[in-house]
């Protein structure tokens, strides 16, 4: 085999980045935020040509309002998956949380600029999440937990209105629009921008990543892995069953507990898409009385 041969061979090796249930995370993440941006912008801007447009285009402002609602649940329900999962790592097998911000953080986020500059030769060798990740990672958390707020505060605000002024309504309306705008033009300017325009990053629907891409962004984990370390930390098979069960156990209680809750709150108060059936009527207009 030539040098040629073993440099391209070098080059395709392809490194484990996320676990089944990652992906899993982020294709429900993906679907629902997908749906809520395209049946909610249009609702925010109603009164624009291209809004209204959008609107008839998908079925009427009731359908959509169904819709987004839906998508809503998904979202709320991929994040209790998530919720989940990480407290699966945590506690039962005890891996760190990488996604925790550290002093490291931010000088590589100094020496990213310098190198960006020119002012240094030397980009920063970052670990298997890099700044930028963990800015979008809690980025992420952050609008999810104002959306998921401001969202049942809009869609139950009888009962909303019960604890808190009136005034809060409004504000949740307008916060809620703002966030939502805020976190597509995130997605659109910096997310699309790195994972697709840069290059294509496919390790979220493949699990894997080439090692050029793991030797920019990610070359101490690159470095750690070629050593022979494990992607993920394994347990001893008996101690990680008996955290399993106990772990188990406590999962099913607080997940029943969680989805009577939901329903409850997706339920309990009826909308005006319920309650005021949609109906045409003719207008009587009387006719004016023209002047003597």
């Amino acid at each position: 085999m030539t040098s040629t041969a073993k440099e391209v061979s070098h080059e395709d090796k392809q490194y484990p980045r996320f676990r089944t249930m990652a992906r899993i995370e982020h294709a429900i993440l993906m679907i629902s935020f997908t749906v809520l941006a395209l049946t909610g912008l249009p609702q925010k801007y109603a009164l624009q040509a291209w809004a209204e447009w959008m609107i008839q285009a998908m079925g009427g402002i009731e359908f959509i309002r169904i819709v987004h609602r839906w998508a809503a649940i998904m979202l709320v329900v991929g994040s209790i998956y998530h919720l989940f999962t990480s407290a699966y790592r945590f506690f039962v097998k005890r891996e760190r949380m990488r996604m925790l911000p550290v002093k490291q953080d931010a000088l590589d986020l100094l020496q990213t600029i310098k190198h960006n500059l020119g002012i240094s030769a030397d980009a920063p060798r970052m670990a298997k999440f890099n700044f930028g990740e963990k800015v979008e990672y809690w980025a992420v958390v952050w609008g999810t937990a104002i959306m998921a707020i401001t969202g049942f505060m809009l869609w139950n605000p009888i009962a909303a209105t019960v604890f808190l002024p009136g005034q809060f309504i409004p504000a949740a309306k307008a916060a809620h629009g703002g966030e939502a705008l805020l976190a597509v033009l995130s997605i659109v300017i910096w997310h699309m921008y790195n994972v697709h325009i840069k290059h294509f990053n496919p390790s979220m629907f493949t699990g894997k990543l080439p090692h050029h891409q793991m030797e920019e962004e990610h070359a101490l984990e690159l470095e750690r892995l070629e050593a022979g370390g494990d992607p993920w930390p394994e347990l001893a098979l008996p101690v990680l069953r008996h955290r399993q069960r106990i772990f188990f156990a406590i999962a099913i209680v607080v997940g029943i507990l969680l989805l009577a809750g939901l329903v409850w709150a997706f339920t309990f108060e009826q909308t005006a898409i319920e309650t005021i059936p949609r109906v045409t009527r003719e207008v009587f207009v009387p006719l004016s009385t023209p002047s003597p």
